[in-house]
């Protein structure tokens, strides 16, 4: 529905500090529904050219993929990694103070 559609970019304008009725305003207005409003910089733009939204096809598919490799590798009985390889220790205290003050 239509309130669907703006209550997102409402909350979002006005998480930015701009008055979010303003803003769905003069997205209802725009003839092309791939113009969206990005917060980051305060302008108008079309939200797929400028990758803030991704196309459907994209997104489906990389979700088919991750469903299907951790599918996979719930009913494998081993998986083969990389072993981790092991980090340096932590670095040494700092050297002491001559304790004496140049006494001796």
């Amino acid at each position: 529905t239509q309130t669907a559609r703006q209550k997102p970019v409402y909350t979002i304008a006005s998480n930015a500090g701009v008055e979010g009725a303003v803003v769905v305003g003069k997205l209802l207005e725009m003839e092309d529904n791939n113009i969206g409003y990005n917060a980051a910089t305060g302008e108008y733009v079309n939200m797929v050219a400028e990758g803030i939204l991704d196309p459907l096809k994209v997104v489906r598919t990389a979700l088919t993929d991750a469903a299907s490799v951790s599918s996979l590798m719930m009913t494998s009985e081993a998986i083969i990694v990389e072993a981790p390889k092991p980090e340096g220790g932590g670095g040494g205290a700092p050297g002491m103070p001559d304790m004496m003050g140049g006494m001796m």
